[in-house]
């Protein structure tokens, strides 16, 4: 195994840590700005393999990360489940809402999202074949909990408020539709790695507004059930959990769902996510996307900081969160060359 990323991945403590960045194709390069407005819009995007491929290889191209990430949404599983999906400029998504018997009645069973998604399952074919031989193709999807928040709001909310009004008002719906989410979830992420992919990640974006039981119930259960049954179908794949803001529910994270790799967000330090959750293996993470926007030597000085908390043992070098569109690129090979120290 010569991937830096699967080594690291295996528990492997590497001289330098492989390196790649969540929403490393995005809106600061401007290829890849030039190739979404090619495809028109963002769901189009999406859905167009040789363009979708082609931003994910474009940060490649350009810093040589070890990893490429599948360029894909969370929400198209929803969207494949048979809700209505669309994007607003300038305010993000919008989804047709589950918050009834009715709502969930309507949805798909998850065996017949992979005609919706069988344009990105090409689009990992793709970047199988056209990726060069010493680059990681991640795959991924959303948590159920992080997903299901939009399907219950119908967009992004601040507290996830429409989502934990309906687990405490109607448990028996929320927790079915969290059902559908995990088995779509699974068979979606199968359908990834049959197609190439050789890690994915779960993205559970908001798990850090559920707190004690609720936790353990609705983001460790489903991950752990998820990282089972792909491991069960899949000997060998390494999974990364992420479960962005767990705070103290990082401790034990990945022995008690089975995760290769906890990710962890820039709201915990390196030094005790070095001394809590390293010692379970390997840790992605976890530079302030803020540094990718300001630079300059606090941003060596921080990328540094990462490297020298996790150099003991496994770590993926990451940001705690996505890059952001304000990002400066020629910050980004700043941190690169901070990291491999040329």
């Amino acid at each position: 195994m010569t991937k830096l990323l699967l080594r690291a991945l295996a528990g492997e403590t590497l001289p330098v840590p492989p390196i790649w960045m969540m929403r490393q194709a995005g809106r600061y390069l401007p290829e890849y700005r030039a190739t979404r407005a090619e495809a028109g819009d963002f769901l189009k995007l999406c859905y167009n393999p040789e363009l979708a491929a082609e931003v994910t290889l474009q940060p490649i191209r350009r810093y040589g990360f070890d990893a490429a990430i599948l360029f894909a949404d969370i929400l198209l599983v929803p969207q494949a489940l048979g809700a209505d999906l669309w994007f607003v400029t300038g305010e993000g998504p919008r989804l047709s809402t589950v918050t009834t018997q009715a709502d969930f009645d309507v949805l798909k069973p998850a065996s017949m999202i992979h005609d919706t998604l069988g344009p990105v399952y090409e689009t990992v074919r793709i970047l199988s074949r056209e990726l060069p031989a010493e680059t990681t193709l991640i795959g991924f999807a959303g948590a159920p909990w992080t997903v299901a928040t939009y399907m219950i709001a119908g967009r992004g909310t601040p507290d996830q408020g429409p989502a934990h009004a309906l687990k405490d008002e109607n448990r028996p719906l929320f927790e079915a539709l969290l059902e559908r989410i995990t088995e779509a979830t699974i068979d979606y992420l199968s359908m990834q790695v049959e197609a190439g992919a050789e890690v994915v990640k779960l993205f559970d974006s908001w798990a850090g507004s559920l707190k004690g039981e609720d936790f353990n119930a609705y983001a460790l259960e489903p991950a752990k059930r998820i990282i089972a049954e792909l491991k069960a179908r899949h000997p060998g794949l390494p999974v990364i959990a992420f479960p962005r803001e767990a705070g103290e529910g990082y401790i034990g994270f990945a022995r008690a769902t089975g995760a290769d790799c906890v990710a962890i967000d820039n709201s915990v330090s390196p030094k005790w996510a070095a001394e809590h959750v390293q010692v379970d293996g390997c840790v992605q993470g976890n530079l302030d996307p803020k540094h990718m926007v300001t630079g300059g030597e606090a941003l060596v000085r921080a990328t540094r900081e990462v490297v020298e908390a996790f150099r003991n043992g496994p770590h993926i070098f990451n940001l705690g969160h996505g890059i952001t569109p304000d990002a400066d690129p020629e910050n980004v090979q700043l941190m690169i060359d901070t990291v491999r120290g040329a």
